[in-house]
């Protein structure tokens, strides 16, 4: 009976990414690999199983019959080297190392040093990689070890803690105010520019729940970035809601509005339940509790 030699792990998962990914590209900057190197490992695997896995259709990668059947079987694969992954780490007790947290860019710059600087102190031999992102990072993937979120995740295998339920409020700069006015009435917006946040037209919609009457072609800048959106506001562009904690650490910003109820939004510490077993995760995670409490 012959019996097929093992698949190298490191070409199914460039299989599995690319799969996930639609392009080679983005496949390679998920895996930190050059695109060549991805490419070439893809192409090994359907060398190895005499099939080919994809097609290219326009500018994206495609499955092909072949490879579909493959896909399941490769995820369960994924799923099980990152089980494997987890209860390694989640066994690994000394204070060294490397801990992955994500947050969003305006965390990431505000209120997250605090935590750093304590740290520094506690385990001076551990290394933190703070990912400062908008979007949710995949903790079962391994993405990050631990996330503040504002959601709380469904996943079972994930824990999570709620930590603090933030309120945010809308602001301007003193320049841009001295400039405009201070709005005292709903119906003084209809004089004012607001900045927006990512998408403009989910914020409307969202600002119609307190009573907020606004138009799209007030928001005359917006951005995707938090820290570039923020800074618009502090350069006088306009009004935008902030979280109170990051507000009242910005020179020159005052509150407007307030006549409009806080926005009240919880937040959630996150990581996978394997992890919170390792002495380092819980380190971190429990410090970061202990500090968004205080802070926030």
């Amino acid at each position: 009976m012959n019996v097929p030699p093992p698949t190298d792990w490191n070409h199914i998962r460039a299989f599995l990414t690319t799969a996930e990914t639609g392009s080679l590209s983005a496949a390679a900057r998920r895996l930190g690999l050059t695109q060549p190197t991805l490419s070439r490992q893809v192409a090994m695997l359907e060398s190895e199983l005499d099939l080919m896995l994809f097609e290219r259709v326009g500018r994206r990668l495609v499955l092909t019959q072949a490879g579909q059947q493959l896909l399941n079987h490769s995820r369960r694969m994924g799923e099980a080297a990152a089980a494997m992954s987890f209860a390694a780490s989640g066994q690994a007790q000394a204070i060294e190392g490397t801990v992955r947290i994500t947050a969003s860019d305006m965390l990431s710059s505000y209120l997250l040093p605090t935590v750093l600087q304590k740290l520094r102190h506690l385990a001076p031999n551990l290394r933190l990689d703070l990912i400062a992102t908008n979007d949710i990072r995949d903790l079962m993937k391994r993405e990050a070890d631990i996330a503040i979120r504002h959601v709380r995740p469904e996943q079972p295998d994930l824990i999570a803690q709620h930590v603090l339920e933030g309120t945010a409020r809308f602001y301007a700069a003193t320049r841009y105010l001295d400039r405009r006015g201070r709005p005292d009435t709903a119906e003084d917006l209809a004089a004012h520019d607001f900045v927006g946040f990512g998408d403009v037209d989910r914020m409307i919609e969202h600002f119609h729940g307190f009573g907020l009457r606004l138009q799209p072609g007030q928001f005359k800048v917006n951005s995707q970035n938090g820290l570039v959106a923020w800074d618009l506001v502090r350069s006088g562009f306009g009004i935008a809601p902030m979280y109170d904690k990051i507000a009242q650490q910005t020179p020159d910003i005052e509150r407007v509005m307030h006549w409009v109820e806080p926005v009240r939004f919880p937040f959630w510490l996150t990581t996978h339940r394997e992890l919170h077993t390792s002495k380092k995760i819980r380190l971190v995670f429990d410090l970061l509790a202990d500090t968004l409490r205080m802070e926030g």
